[in-house]
């Protein structure tokens, strides 16, 4: 033993310095059995960091485009986020670096560009034309507050409106300013005394672009004459205006008001509106004005062929409509369509078959930001069905609360997943394809599938199909179906231990091999689910209920806390099969009238249709005990070849067999132990001090937790992942400046702590149980949060039929190991190095009775112990992984001895340690509390990478973080949002290639025919030299102070800094082309200007001589 801490010591210094050795030799061999040295191949070159794609559905959306060419929609939010879509699988994350509100968007149609403009005052221009946009200009107004935006298709001068009613022209070419503004004063009334308030409004007449309609938030219309510099015609109306739109033909158009009022006005009769309209109000008798209603927040005016124009306008509803939901109304000649809508418009758009203002515009969708949701409206199917949205924005249905990432499935998983879900599918939705359809896929050069399972608050779970860096969902189950609904708040006495969602989801244990799924929930019940393509009824929902309490009292053994139907003694002959009731244990209270043995959920007792996909095979529930509700769920695993199930809390640890529904094994924490427990613990009631009840997902700053906390929702912002950690071992996390801190709490005594140590991390395997063992056998091991780690031997029953019949046999071994923090992960590696993964059995249809031989090949599967005088050649030793929140170690088996230690963090703790699949070898990637991403190597820990990734690390990151195989994480980066990144150098330059592409060469659609009368009349589209207007040749320069103009990392020089690798080099060479070409085609223009300057002098100079040559000089 002295040995062993002096190896320690030593190990954690060499630890200490990452330029230590780089292949430490192993330590402790056993007594004439060498451990052979072994190679490790992954190095720090094979690891880079870096963001590849953001799923879901825009966080905070306020602003909306589209160009309608291209067919790409762009979205912007209140976090500065911009996010593209182009076709299905065609997703763009970009990212404002100021974090400003995004308050419009404005494509360049067909260009290849975009311009936002911030809350900050800012204008950016966006290249498209990069699979990675970046920010070619920024404009930074000094003065005053940018309102609202207006490009005309195909110019290149940008209209900027301010709060003080100005207006300022932008070259989007150069991103500076013209000379040219059109103050407020000049452009209302002399005689008006007020200010008309901010531009709410700018466009150009359809008709002539020499005519700018400008709308004041006041009420006030102006429509300006670029080219005489004077308002032509003013309109008023006394309700504040919101929105303003064209007929296409430029002789009428529309205004909607804060009274809830549309105004159509003909351009040459500004006296008053030709219309008014009140869509949603009532109207009275007498001729009197209809009652106002809620603001019309946004009018479009689209005009068809074939048809009546529409008037499609949101918001505008009568004030007496209370909890209505927000809609959008359609109005199309007589009928008025009213679409109720989920959750409130931020912003409408209509898309139409033509980019030109000028010509009809032949409306056939409506796309329609929402709060949460993105919804496009079929205008040209009768009852405005929906299009099915094919983008992945539904990950927020409800609210996420744990998600698991596995790459490297099997194959058949993704198709057996969509067939299944493809039956969920709802029906009704519009027959056309999705509109939205610009952009190019990647070439994938990943080719394994990846699976990506999120747990939702409402209970259901999602699994999505996350291959080559898209997602799709592909299969939802919904686990509260299990349970009785309450059908009023008074029939709820149960689920009180969270005062909403008492179904949300806190862990998953998913095997993709067996396709056996279980899942642990916040009310303390466990549910397991078997998958099948077949449709089954159950009668009786299969349930067991556990007893599982925290009490250290001579008096009651282990045995004697199970609930009485289901008393089990470990390792008895016979485990009771569960009762054929539903419900085993009834409703009932202990002598002083305190809830006891009750669950806090009812399970359904009439029979249960379960469609093909995932069904329950049983459902666990832990009890009250003595007034007491049961202690959250902490730690959760299952497995299919052993048949069991093994859950963990605050309390102990249960272990349960599916096959034959019973429970093995129900422990405090403290009976684990046995003579070894480390502490001296004085029993206690667990009346005396009461412990939170809520806190596993609900709160992670469980020392000072005071009792109003304790059922928090697990969507609160407090939510964590797992229930951890003893108070003063775990720094907790402080909400209020949203990041980690340490608190010690002196409210909490010692015992109390001690009294807490969780279940924490949970592993069964195939390995040496003892040190003493010479051959590896079943077992679990079980990991606390006071960074113990204990091994329960299993002895199971042989396969087939003995296995439902006999029991199977578990025992705590003695063996206790010891880490520094709370233990997260367990692996284990043969005596090569590689990953040995838990036993399973391959997934079977269950419910088609199988043939005998069938039934002989499952006997053989089932995992043999393998005799002591074999095991010398078969398994020399094995290594055990364990990663806790402030150490990993490696110890080798069945000596128990720590061959490699290495202190992860000493100021913060580990949030997340996986053991992954990379490069065909193995490591360890952490994540820290600090925002640290960390790989070690395996099994040496050697440090491979370690990067600063998050500054700011919440609850919600804490929670969702996760590593799988291939270099591939993600988390949750907003309550809608996942964000997929990688550690591998391999994929992070591959990444280019992977991505689609936005910008697709597109032939701009050929402009309306004006026609012969309107030719020869005048009537058509009157046309305006911009340039001549706002050039500085006759504009002048703008004021230096207005605005200051910033490079944009994007432009070629940003691209020259950025680009690497051939792609890079060849993305140098195409813009050292086009900037020649460009070059070329200047001097080209410049040559032949001269040479037709040169050629008119001639000619002018030949006609002077041939008039004058035969003039005497007295006749000139």
């Amino acid at each position: 033993m002295r040995k062993f801490n002096i190896r320690k010591v030593l190990d954690g210094l060499t630890a200490g310095s990452s330029s230590a050795s780089q292949q430490p030799q192993p330590q402790q061999h056993t007594p004439g059995n060498r451990e052979p040295e072994i190679q490790e191949t992954l190095q720090s070159e094979h690891f880079q960091l870096c963001k590849t794609v953001r799923h879901g559905f825009p966080y905070q959306p306020s602003a909306l485009a589209f160009d309608p060419v291209q067919k790409i929609l762009a979205v912007g939010t209140q976090t500065g986020a911009l996010r593209l879509f182009g076709r299905p699988g065609v997703e763009c994350y970009c990212q404002h670096d100021s974090g400003a509100a995004v308050i419009q968007l404005q494509f360049l149609i067909n260009e290849g560009a975009l311009v936002s403009a911030l809350a900050d005052d800012t204008l950016h221009l966006w290249n498209l034309r990069q699979k990675r946009p970046a920010i070619l200009h920024s404009l930074k107004f000094c003065r005053e507050r940018v309102t609202f935006c207006h490009l005309p298709f195909q110019s290149k001068w940008l209209y900027v409106g301010t709060e003080r009613g100005n207006i300022h022209i932008v070259n989007v070419e150069s991103f500076t300013l013209s000379g040219y503004v059109i103050m407020w004063n000049k452009a209302i009334e002399l005689s008006s005394k007020s200010h008309p308030g901010p531009i709410v409004h700018i466009s150009d007449n359809p008709m002539d672009e020499g005519k700018l309609l400008i709308g004041f938030e006041s009420g006030t219309v102006v429509l300006w004459d670029l080219k005489s510099k004077k308002g032509d015609y003013r309109y008023t109306y006394d309700e504040a205006i919101h929105s303003v739109a064209w007929h296409h033909e430029g002789k009428q158009f529309i205004c909607s008001h804060s009274d809830g009022t549309l105004t159509i006005w003909n351009v040459r009769s500004p006296a008053k509106p030709v219309q008014t309209i009140t869509p949603h109000g009532k109207q009275l008798k007498d001729g009197k004005k209809p009652e106002p209603c809620k603001p019309i927040l946004k009018v479009e005016f689209k005009t068809s062929r074939s048809g009546e124009p529409f008037i499609i306008l949101s918001g505008g509803l009568s004030y007496d409509t209370v909890g209505r939901r927000p809609c959008l109304t359609v109005m199309h000649g007589k009928s008025t369509a009213v679409l109720e809508m989920d959750y409130s418009i931020v912003d409408f758009l209509t898309l139409c078959e033509t980019p030109y203002a000028n010509d009809f515009q032949e409306p056939y969708a409506v796309v329609v930001l929402l709060e949460k949701d993105l919804v496009l409206i079929d205008l040209a199917q009768n009852g405005y069905p929906i299009f099915e949205n094919p983008y992945p924005l539904s990950i927020h249905e409800s609210p996420v609360t744990c998600c698991e990432y596995f790459a490297d499935c099997p194959v058949d998983l993704i198709p057996a997943l969509y067939s299944v879900g493809a039956r969920q599918k709802r029906q009704g939705y519009s027959k056309k394809e999705w509109p939205i359809n610009g952009g190019n896929w990647g070439l994938g050069a990943q080719s394994y599938p990846e699976i990506i399972i999120t747990g939702h608050a409402d209970g259901s779970i999602k699994f999505w199909d996350a291959s080559a860096i898209t997602l799709q969902v592909l299969y939802k189950l919904k686990t509260a179906k299990v349970f009785e609904k309450s059908r009023n708040k008074d029939d709820k006495p149960n689920t009180d231990i969270v005062d909403e969602d008492p179904y949300a989801i806190q862990i998953i244990s998913w095997c993709p091999e067996s396709r056996m799924l279980c899942i642990a929930g916040v009310s303390a019940h466990v549910i397991i689910y078997r998958f099948s393509k077949q449709e089954v009824i159950i009668e009786v929902i299969p349930m067991l209920e556990v007893r599982l309490l925290y009490e250290i009292n001579d008096v009651e053994s282990p045995e004697g806390e199970q609930a009485p139907p289901l008393s089990t003694p470990v390792g008895a002959a016979s485990p009771q099969p569960i009762p054929p009731q539903s419900h085993p244990s009834t409703s009932s209270s202990s002598s002083d009238g305190l809830r006891d043995n009750v669950p806090c959920l009812k399970v359904k007792s009439s029979p249960l249709k379960q469609s093909p996909g995932y069904q329950a095979e049983l459902v666990i529930q832990l009890v009250w005990v003595g007034g007491e509700p049961p202690q959250q769920i902490t730690s959760l695993a299952v497995n299919s070849s052993y048949g069991l199930v093994v859950f963990g809390n605050c309390n102990g640890i249960a272990i349960v067999d599916y096959l034959q529904k019973a429970v093995l094994l129900n422990l405090g924490t403290i009976e684990l132990y046995g003579s070894n427990d480390p502490y001296r613990r004085e029993p206690r009631s667990p009346r005396k001090s009461r412990q939170p009840s809520g806190a596993g997902l609900c709160d992670i700053n469980e020392g000072t937790v005071v009792p109003e906390d304790r059922c928090k929702s697990p969507t609160s912002a407090k939510m964590s992942r797992k229930l951890s950690l003893p108070t003063d071992l775990k720094p907790d996390l402080d909400v209020k400046d949203n990041s980690f801190s340490r608190s010690r709490s002196s409210s909490v005594t010692s015992i109390d702590k001690e009294s807490r140590e969780a279940i924490s991390a949970l592993h069964f395997c195939e390995t040496f149980t003892r040190k003493a063992d010479s051959s590896p056998s079943p077992c679990l091991w079980v990991g606390t949060t006071l960074g113990t780690v204990l091994v329960i031997a299993l002895n199971l029953p042989p396969g087939g039929e003995q296995r439902l019949l006999q029991p199977v046999i578990v025992s705590p071994s003695g063996t206790v190991l010891r880490l520094k923090g709370g233990i997260l992960r367990m692996a284990f590696l043969d005596t090569t190095g590689c990953l040995m993964p838990p036993a399973y059995e391959s997934w079977r249809e269950h419910n088609v009775p199988e043939e005998k031989d069938e039934k002989e090949k499952l006997k053989k599967k089932r995992p043999v112990s393998v005799s002591p005088s074999s095991s010398q050649e078969i398994s020399e030793n094995q290594y055990a992984v364990i990663c806790s929140e402030k150490q990993a170690k490696v110890i080798a088996l069945p000596t128990q001895n720590c061959a490699y230690k290495q202190n992860i963090t000493e100021t913060s703790f580990v949030l997340r340690g996986d053991i992954v699949a990379l490069s065909n070898s193995i490591c360890l990637a952490c994540f820290c509390a600090n925002g640290h991403i960390m790989t070690f190597s395996l099994p040496s820990l050697r440090p491979l990478l370690d990067v600063y990734y998050l500054p700011l690390t919440n609850m919600r990151i804490a929670r969702t973080f996760c590593f799988t195989n291939n270099g591939q994480a993600l988390y949750l980066v907003s309550p809608t949002e996942i964000q997929r990144l990688t550690y591998s150098q391999e994929t992070c330059e591959n990444l280019q290639e992977m991505l689609g592409e936005l910008f697709t060469p597109v032939e701009t659609p050929e402009a309306p025919n004006r026609g012969f009368f309107k030719g020869l009349f005048g009537g058509g589209a009157q046309s305006l030299d911009r340039e001549e207007l706002f050039g500085e040749s006759s504009s002048g320069k703008a004021s230096r102070s207005l605005a200051q103009h910033i490079p944009g990392p994007g432009g070629i020089e940003g691209v020259k800094g950025a680009a690497s690798g051939v792609v890079g080099e060849l993305a140098r060479a195409r813009l050292a082309l086009d900037e020649r070409g460009q070059k070329l085609g200047d001097l080209e223009e410049r040559t032949t200007a001269m040479l037709s300057s040169a050629d008119s002098f001639s000619k002018h100079a030949h006609e002077m001589m041939l008039k004058y040559k035969d003039k005497k000089w007295y006749q000139f």
